[in-house]
């Protein structure tokens, strides 16, 4: 199969065609999670003091999501003895994965919900660590949610959009 040029798109997929874990480490990785953690931030900042910004609770949303990443990536590569990157959308390549296999979409799809549940349980406890003395728990956990869930929305979104 060869590269399929539509309006302009080979160069955006091209790139798309690898696993998050290589993805990661490329500038437009780098762009991408640095966009997701300012919408976290800011959507925190917004549900726990009614501001754009925040410093500290900016600080912590780039915190929680860096020590979110680096356990992930440590897990993976101590449980399948690869690193196949634990992110919180389901992104892997064709290479990866055989979406159209129904045994490997079901793991696929588990394996998933296990990191996201994962990645929101750490990001939840690095933020109660660095915001407990200003804000109660309930609020903490509120906004951490909301913030995830919309990360988690947005960047399949996108990812959807520029894979379709």
């Amino acid at each position: 199969m060869g590269i399929q040029v539509v309006r302009g798109t080979a160069l955006i997929m091209l790139p798309l065609n690898v696993s998050f874990g290589i993805y990661a480490f490329l500038p437009m990785g780098w762009l991408f999670m640095a966009g997701i953690i300012l919408g976290e931030a800011f959507l925190m900042s917004r549900c726990l003091v009614r501001k754009k910004f925040d410093k500290k609770i900016y600080l912590s949303a780039t915190v929680s999501n860096i020590v979110s990443g680096a356990l992930g990536i440590i897990t993976t590569m101590a449980l399948n003895g690869g690193w196949w990157l634990v992110v919180w959308f389901p992104w892997v390549s064709s290479h990866e994965v055989d979406i159209h296999s129904r045994q490997e979409a079901l793991a696929l799809v588990i394996y998933y919900i296990v990191a996201l549940i994962l990645s929101v349980l750490i990001e939840l406890f690095v933020n109660w660590l660095m915001l407990r003395k200003q804000y109660p728990p309930q609020r903490i956990l509120r906004a951490t949610l909301i913030a995830n869930a919309f990360s988690y929305i947005l960047g399949a979104v996108i990812i959807i959009l520029l894979c379709i």
